[in-house]
């Protein structure tokens, strides 16, 4: 879409409101005027801007859940629908949602790469490939800017990994830098011109990107970025160096190392006034974009009504489901199952998105156990827990809940300063306050937390409460709990990674209502937004890990199919920590094994945003990756277990099967620095060099029919900076209608230039009907058969083209001539 406001008359009229400002008026509007917003400027008709969080769902100003919204699913998911019209529904629709609560800028798509399967915010982010990632993310920024609102590509640059991530300084070749860290970027900013850029926390060779020559170049200079670089939260350390470079706001604010340091500094002519004058006159274009500066028309007159968003969700869900094996198990009939057993703790409390700044609060999110009973009204669907994914309370919500106050579904929160004084008294929709840090509680010293709790079944179980601080828990009036709860993990965004809980078994009797009453006293914080959290309902812990495995192999045994769901836990994928290892947490890997022992039609759903270890995946019948579904994840899986829907994805990065064979693996620095030395050979480029088999390759995806190898006709010769266009034809030979992902990778046999052993090179998605051909257009851009060696060269000779479905199924090839 063009830009409306990028003309020569809007670019004057903005410099003219610039030399009205003051000097101490302009350099207020380079740092925030809070956690989330830009300071407004009445003198030149400047409104507020606010920014949020949004890679997969728009979260607002708050953190503390007291505001839902659309929780779409993991970037992962998303990328492996390979697919850039389905990442433009996404982007539009994270648009509307921006609109609906007040946004103007989102802060993503999070489009730093899969370095290494350990990287904590791996599910935030799109793949291992820089092709597959610009191209998904030029299309969401695309989506989220044609709805008026802007987007702003994360982390400029090589932000890889959450290891050290404020200190650490990633030492990287030029021409990997250049090959794959910046590529994933170039094609968005140059062809999309974003609103905004996010630099990084990290150094690259030695300089913090809050201050590095890279956001000149290629950001500005060579790419044309004219947007405005806004820091990661408290990512600009100094005055002048990030005053001098490319850097243009500072969150969050209103303190920060600018201010009147920076009016000093100005003064005293250690930095240009006109670089000043520059910044503010980049945020002044921001605000003309956005519609939030008097008497200028925004970029987008009319934003796009947009679709739905729990359907897209279900759609995107499905489309970035991988089969990655699958005996004839599925698709499972729509009628003709008497019973299925669905196992697992994540088939009951399913993992919808990933921790940290990503995390939204959704009205609901449909668990698969939800979702295999609305599908299957007439069949007997019963959840077991089996294993844990981890420990921890899930939390009371629905309509079994009633506010005693209100009468309406939910609960009742009062908060108390240390004197008794009422703070806070209002209704939630739910007993999970996993977020309650907030300057508007800064003098809590005690939450309390009263619901009407009406249990769906008889039995017993144990009700509990996780926080920090002195727990009291009642029941029916009745002190069941007493207890200190001491947290010494991660915190972030006013909440509590894995926070410490306790319960206590009772039995109740289905129907019958018990008054619940949780007091929790606060320890001591460290600052109004520091760590509030109070999560009350059930710990599904409720035997001893043997006798759950064996009860659930014996439910699986009795049933017609069997659904094993497995995956991680926040205290696993969140950002602010790596991953240690790629095992599954916990019991889970004995829970599939005594599963699919006890049941032949024995499914697993595996719900991770990033690659863990399958040991048992030849023992299934099919095995299914679902990532972090978002909340309609239950009906997604719904959908393609019972053949509605095919399972549309293809892997965006490498499973390995084994992590010692895993070529880049480390994220943890040295003395300060983590060594990029694997160069231009990271996921599959790597699992290629080192003939290490994985579990499953990068592009690897099944469907629920058959294809062809498909056929193209490859040129002889190409000039030099020509790209290559083909036509690529594609039959299904099964009996359904089906989804393929034709890939293309390049390869050079001979030469003096050194390379990969191959590279994807393009790829396009298409659809046909049983026994249909299928033809699309197949781009191989020209830079696709290019290196950096100080610019952009292109090595005459011979390059051989592949094509096929996966990095490692490559069944036809050709050869062209560059010349």
């Amino acid at each position: 879409m063009t830009d409306r406001t990028d003309t020569e008359s809007t670019a004057a009229a903005l410099r003219g409101l610039v030399g009205k400002l003051t000097l101490e008026q302009k350099v207020r509007l380079l740092t925030g005027a809070d956690n989330w917003a830009l300071h407004a400027e009445p003198a030149v008709g400047l409104r507020r801007i606010v920014l949020s969080d949004g890679p997969s769902g728009v979260r607002g100003e708050s953190w503390d859940g007291r505001f839902t919204a659309l929780n779409l699913p993991s970037a992962t998911a998303l990328a492996a629908s390979w697919d850039p019209r389905i990442a433009y529904r996404y982007g539009a629709i994270i648009a509307c949602e921006a609109r609906r609560m007040g946004v103007d800028v989102i802060l993503g798509p999070t489009i730093n790469l899969h370095r290494s399967p350990l990287g904590g915010r791996h599910f935030e982010t799109y793949s291992e490939d820089p092709l597959l990632t610009s191209q998904l993310a030029a299309a969401f920024v695309r989506g989220v800017q044609d709805g008026g609102v802007g987007a702003t590509p994360k982390h400029y640059v090589a932000n890889d990994a959450e290891t050290d991530r404020f200190t650490v300084d990633n030492r990287i070749g030029e021409r990997a830098l250049r090959e794959l860290y910046l590529a994933a970027f170039e094609d968005t900013v140059a062809g999309e011109r974003p609103w905004m850029v996010m630099s990084a926390y990290n150094s690259v060779n030695g300089t913090t990107m809050s201050e590095h020559p890279l956001l000149a170049e290629p950001l500005c200079g060579e790419w044309g970025f004219d947007g405005v670089v806004v820091s990661d939260w408290w990512a600009v350390r100094s005055t002048e160096p990030a005053a001098l470079a490319r850097q243009d706001l500072v969150m969050p604010g209103p303190e920060g190392p600018w201010g009147d340091r920076l009016t000093e500094a100005v003064r005293e002519g250690r930095v240009p006034e006109e670089a000043v004058d520059e910044k503010v006159l980049r945020i002044l274009r921001l605000a003309v974009r956005v519609g939030a500066l008097e008497g200028f028309a925004p970029a987008v007159a009319a934003p796009p009504a947009g679709e739905d968003g729990p359907a897209l969700a279900r759609e995107v869900a499905a489309a970035g489901t991988v089969l990655v094996c699958n005996s004839g198990e599925l698709p499972w009939p729509a009628t003709g199952l008497r019973s299925v057993a669905v196992i697992g703790h994540l088939g009951f409390l399913p993992r919808t998105q990933g921790g940290g700044s990503a995390t939204v609060e959704p009205d609901r999110a449909v668990s698969p156990l939800e979702g295999l009973r609305a599908a299957l009204p007439g069949t007997r669907v019963d959840w077991h827990l089996g294993a844990l994914a981890q420990r921890g309370i899930a939390p009371f919500a629905g309509t079994d809940l009633t506010d005693p106050v209100s009468g309406r579904p939910g609960v009742r929160l009062v908060c108390r300063g240390a004197d008794g004084t009422v703070i806070l008294d209002e209704h939630r929709r739910d007993a999970n306050l996993a977020r309650m840090g907030s300057a508007r509680l800064a003098h809590t010293a005690t939450v309390e937390v009263t619901t009407r709790y009406l249990p769906a079944r008889s039995g017993r179980v144990r009700i509990g409460v996780a926080g920090a601080g002195t727990l009291r828990l009642l029941i029916d009036g009745t002190e069941l709990l007493r207890e200190e709860l001491v947290h010494t993990g991660e915190e972030f965004g006013g909440g509590l990674v894995s926070p410490p809980h306790a319960s206590v078994p009772v039995e109740p009797a289905a129907g019958e209502p018990l008054d619940i009453t949780v007091h929790l006293d606060l320890p001591p914080r460290q600052g109004p937004d520091s760590g509030v959290t109070l999560v009350a309902g059930l710990d599904l812990d409720t035997g001893t890990p043997d006798a759950e495995i064996a009860a659930a192999a014996a439910a699986a045994r009795d049933a017609d199919a069997a659904l094993v769901v497995v995956g991680t836990g926040p205290e696993v994928e969140s950002e602010g920590f790596d991953r240690t290892t790629l095992v599954l947490p916990g019991r889970q890997d004995d829970l599939v094994r005594a599963v699919a022992a006890a049941n032949p039609r024995t499914v697993v759903a595996v719900n991770a945003g990033a690659p863990v270890l399958l040991p048992w995946r030849d023992d299934a019948a099919a095995v299914l990756l679902t990532w972090f579904g978002g909340q309609e994840f239950g009906h997604a899986l719904a959908d393609v277990l019972l053949g509605a829907v095919e399972p549309g994805g293809r892997l965006p990065t490498t499973w390995p099967a084994d992590e010692a064979d895993v070529p880049v693996l480390s994220t943890t620095p040295a003395v300060g620095r983590l060594p990029y030395d694997e160069g231009i050979r990271i996921g599959y480029r790597a699992w290629l060099e080192s003939g290490a088999e994985p579990a499953y390759p990068f592009g690897h995806g099944l469907g629920y029919t058959t294809w062809d190898p498909p056929t193209a006709e490859i040129p002889a010769e190409l000039a030099a900076g020509d790209d290559l266009l083909l036509t690529a034809g594609l039959r299904n030979t099964g009996e359904r209608r089906g989804k393929q992902v034709v890939q293309a990778y390049l390869s050079r046999p001979a030469g003096e230039v050194d390379r990969p052993v191959r590279w994807l090179a393009g790829h396009v998605t298409v659809t046909a009907g049983p026994g249909q051909t299928a033809t699309a257009g197949l781009r191989i851009p020209a830079r696709a058969f290019q290196h950096w060696d100080g610019a952009w060269h292109t090595e005459p000779g011979d390059y051989r083209v592949h094509l096929g479905f996966s990095s490692a199924d490559l069944a036809v090839t050709g050869t062209v001539r560059i010349r």
